[in-house]
């Protein structure tokens, strides 16, 4: 069980044509495992404009965001985040990784829990299939 304090992650679900946007994280927690563009909060920013920031900055894609689709956290040694996800759609930029993902691509949402996800996108996915 982790001591630490916990922290708001957000994530972006931007499915275009039936594709997912998924990252494969480039650091802790859960390095080199798929999951949807986002990150920490920072101090005073809004859930919603830091799904955006984020998703921009691990994507190259502008996104809308709107409304949560799903909420829940991930606890490991040394990580306790709460995490918020909205769904958005796209807005333009091009698709390129940022500095924090290993790599950056669009997967076919019925193919995506064959990728290895975080621990937390499997309930994520169930609740897009619903």
């Amino acid at each position: 069980m982790t001591t630490v304090e916990p922290i708001v992650g957000v994530g972006a679900v931007v499915i275009d044509d039936n594709r997912l946007l998924l990252v494969r994280r480039g650091r802790e927690p859960s390095r080199g495992l798929w999951a949807v563009p986002g990150g920490k909060v920072r101090p005073g920013e809004r859930l919603r404009e830091a799904a955006r920031r984020e998703t921009a900055e691990e994507t190259g894609l502008d996104v809308v965001v709107g409304e949560v689709v799903w909420v829940g956290e991930h606890i490991s040694e040394g990580h306790h985040i709460v995490l918020v996800d909205f769904s958005a759609s796209l807005a333009g930029g091009r698709l390129r990784r940022g500095d924090d993902a290993d790599e950056v691509r669009w997967v076919p949402l019925d193919d995506a829990a064959r990728l290895p996800l975080t621990p937390t996108m499997y309930d994520l996915l169930d609740t897009l299939q619903t």
